[in-house]
């Protein structure tokens, strides 16, 4: 197995990172764990140094610059880019050790999974891995597996504060090379917790289409964003 490097943007991630970094620890001398923090004012990078992270800064609050700089300063041959608030199963390593030996020209992502019980999250479940397993739509919350050649050949991430997964994806030539696995990732419900989640992805398909049209990226990332 080549060595993976799993790169994870951060700010203020103190409460979600434990978990996570838990579930990575498995990988021991085969992988190594990247976080890239900007400007946590919390304890993330103190928890991230316990658990024998690598640790960068970005000067600015920017996942696109994030993600990019981790790509930048890592070793392995295949790059694991993962959101701080996402679990993974016990197995995923032995999992992905087998997929991974497929071949470097695909792109994978994990199979959707919220992490709460609420019957509502299983049709948000459904209608997300329909997009991304027929429409090849992934969002980088779902986790993108990337061979560090294929990366770098497309330019990686752009310098973009919202939107860079999308942004990358719709620069790749051959939509089908992107794959999903029979893997799932579990992505914490606080995001929708606060709001109707179908108002919501209407919103962010509003903020999509914005974003297709011209908009600047900094305008739709604060009003993303907004309280």
């Amino acid at each position: 197995m080549s060595k993976i490097s799993i790169i994870i943007p951060t700010i203020n991630e103190a409460n979600n990172l434990p978990l996570l970094l838990s579930d990575l620890s498995v990988i021991q001398k085969e992988g190594e764990i990247i976080i890239v923090d900007c400007g946590s004012e919390d304890k993330t990078i103190d928890v991230a140094n316990i658990y024998g992270a690598k640790v960068f800064k970005s000067e600015e609050r920017n996942r696109g610059l994030q993600l990019d700089i981790g790509a930048k300063n890592s070793k392995g041959d295949w790059l694991i880019f993962l959101h701080a608030d996402t679990r993974l199963t016990y197995d995923w390593f032995k999992k992905i050790n087998l997929v991974l030996k497929g071949g470097n020209n695909y792109i994978y992502n994990f199979t959707f999974k919220i992490n709460h019980k609420k019957i509502i999250y299983r049709v948000l479940e459904i209608l997300v891995n329909f997009r991304s397993q027929y429409f090849k739509q992934p969002y980088g919350d779902q986790g993108l597996i990337i061979h560090r050649t294929i990366y770098f050949k497309n330019n990686g991430f752009r310098k973009i504060p919202i939107m860079e997964d999308i942004d990358f994806l719709r620069r790749l030539n051959k939509k089908k090379d992107l794959k999903q696995l029979n893997l799932p990732i579990f992505i914490s419900s606080r995001k929708w917790e606060r709001t109707n989640i179908f108002l919501q992805a209407l919103k962010n398909w509003k903020f999509r289409r914005r974003w297709l049209k011209g908009e600047s990226t900094k305008s739709i990332y604060s009003e993303y964003y907004k309280k």
